[in-house]
């Protein structure tokens, strides 16, 4: 039998995980306390095959009194020497409070000790902080959509799905702060700028005329090999580790020329090597 736990932040996206897994064949159930997780692992076990592959959400909803019993379950689990994956939700405080307010629903941290939305988030965090340090995998959400979402989901769970690290590429502007969600972080503002040609100014590294700008110079093309041959010392290193996912991050001043052109540039690299690679650019239609 095969068991996903899935727990993370409120907001974070528990419930599109939850139907992603459902899609690729789980038997599912939300808001499980977790005293009851040991509960539906026997029911598997009765089921003979009949429930081969179950997940079950457990998170804060309950109070955190509640949820303090999650260590006790898994120690119970690990006892029983019963295999199971922890997978974890999480994304930014901004990104989180900005969702609860799209949606106009209430934190379940929100009363008496949590006055504002922004307070209740903080304390889910420093509350599940220990629980993510024991996750098997952690999925930042903050820049997937819900496809992105369900596509990482089937790289770590679905049998036939290809095999290996997922890789995410990003580009972003320093002046809108760094990714502190990157495993890696490259900073290409040391190349020739697009930005001050005035027929590139207004263009992207999407754009050939401003990838070719760029990479025309010696020095870029020297960036790009010396980083390509850090890159393919470490993806092995990580895949023996276990790390299923790894974001590599471009920085350039504004987001929108250098590090869009080498986001590119690696992405296409790595996927022609066989990777499961994705690209996204963070501040591409920043002014």
């Amino acid at each position: 039998m095969e068991l996903i736990i899935v727990t993370g932040l409120s907001g974070s996206g528990k419930s599109r995980a939850i139907d992603a897994l459902e899609d690729i064949g789980f038997f599912c159930v939300d808001n499980v306390p977790p005293k009851l997780i040991s509960k539906f692992v026997e029911i598997g076990i009765q089921s003979k095959g009949d429930l081969g592959r179950m997940a079950v959400v457990t998170d804060i909803r309950g109070g955190k009194e509640l949820f303090s019993g999650l260590f006790n379950e898994l120690n119970l689990l690990q006892d029983q020497n019963f295999q199971y994956k922890l997978l974890y939700l999480d994304a930014s405080d901004s990104v989180l409070i900005r969702r609860y307010k799209e949606t106009r629903r209430k934190h379940p941290l929100m009363g008496e000790k949590c006055t504002s939305l922004e307070a209740a988030v903080k304390l889910e965090r420093e509350i599940l902080s220990p629980v993510r340090e024991r996750a098997d995998y952690i999925i930042d959400t903050s820049l997937l959509s819900n496809a992105q979402l369900k596509e990482r989901i089937c790289t770590l769970f679905l049998d036939n799905y290809a095999t290996g690290m997922m890789i995410n590429c990003m580009s972003f502007g320093f002046k809108y702060g760094d990714p502190t969600y990157a495993d890696l972080v490259f900073d290409v503002r040391c190349l020739p700028n697009p930005f001050y040609i005035e027929e590139l100014k207004h263009k992207t590294g999407l754009d050939q005329e401003v990838r070719d700008y760029v990479m025309n110079s010696p020095n870029s093309a020297e960036l790009f090999e010396k980083i390509r041959d850090l890159i393919d010392f470490l993806l092995p290193l990580y895949l023996n580790e276990g790390k299923s996912q790894l974001t590599i991050g471009f920085g350039c001043t504004g987001g929108k020329h250098r590090s869009v052109t080498f986001a590119e540039l690696f992405y296409k690299y790595l996927s022609e090597k066989g990777n499961r690679v994705s690209v996204n650019h963070r501040d591409i239609t920043k002014n």
